[in-house]
């Protein structure tokens, strides 16, 4: 019985450890879409899809361009 108890420990371990980097990979996954959304509404939109919330947010990403040194007009 004590030889199996050390393997089924080491079966939770990596079962765990896979668990943990599966979740790691999704989170990341996750932050890229989100950034690569946001460098789009920054530097390719051109107001479309920030439109609905005024100008405010399109005046804010434009002057964000002009930071980046992105051309925009």
């Amino acid at each position: 019985m004590s030889a199996s108890a050390p393997q089924s420990a080491q079966t939770a371990t990596d079962l765990a450890s896979a668990t943990t980097r599966t979740r790691d990979l999704l989170i990341l996954a996750a932050a890229v879409i989100v950034a690569l959304i946001a460098l789009y509404a920054v530097f390719m939109d051109n107001g479309h899809i920030i439109s609905a919330t005024g100008s405010y947010l399109h005046e804010f990403s434009h002057d964000g361009r002009h930071l980046f040194g992105a051309p925009c007009h």
